[in-house]
């Protein structure tokens, strides 16, 4: 099963390329400020910050058009993220920040810390993401997942990823039974 594509947005300090066809002088690659934002000539200051490389395309053609310029055509890219990553912490190779792609799932950020550890508790893997101001956690088997038992879960930007015994894998304890796997990971909202 593959994760479906999810839109890569921009945020502080990545840096992208913003090509404008016919006018090279506008060629350039910026590094969008710490609050989110670039500034181009004639464009002006514009907010980057959660938008796609599309949505941000548009934004600056609007703001062109906005000066006179006559039918701009801009395409926006992404050259380096650092704002989009999730941290692998815990009984992992090489525990740090990861960059998320539009497809990275459990196991494939995992993969980019290295691998578990010779003695990694694969049972005790925890996912935790904040979902509209709201924190969540996730317990997922990693044994589990390699057998097919339930789907690799996708991972998102600022999710942090703990493998082995953990405050947050103790906050299951009273939740999960002794079956050493479950049919499907358990969920819970944090207060």
């Amino acid at each position: 099963m593959v994760a479906a594509d999810r839109p890569a947005l921009i945020g502080p300090l990545d840096t992208i390329e913003v090509e404008v066809f016919g006018l090279p002088d506008f060629n350039r690659e910026i590094q969008v400020d710490a609050s989110g934002r670039i500034a181009m000539p004639l464009a002006g200051t514009i907010d980057a910050r959660g938008k796609t490389s599309e949505e941000l395309a548009r934004t600056i053609e609007a703001a062109l058009r906005g000066n006179y310029v006559r039918s701009p055509q801009v395409v926006v890219n992404i050259k380096s993220s650092v704002s989009q990553v999730a941290t692998v912490d815990g009984q992992v190779v090489e525990p740090g920040l990861y960059p998320v792609t539009n497809q990275m799932t459990l196991m494939r950020v995992i993969a980019s810390a290295k691998g578990l550890t010779e003695f990694a508790r694969q049972e005790d893997v925890v996912i935790l993401r904040t979902v509209n101001g709201q924190r969540m956690a996730g317990l997922y088997n990693i044994d589990a997942i390699r057998r097919g038992v339930y789907p690799d879960p996708p991972i998102y930007a600022n999710d942090v990823i703990a493998v082995g015994d953990s405050p947050q894998r103790r906050l299951f304890r009273d939740l999960v039974s002794l079956s050493p796997v479950l049919a499907a990971p358990l969920i819970a909202v944090l207060q």
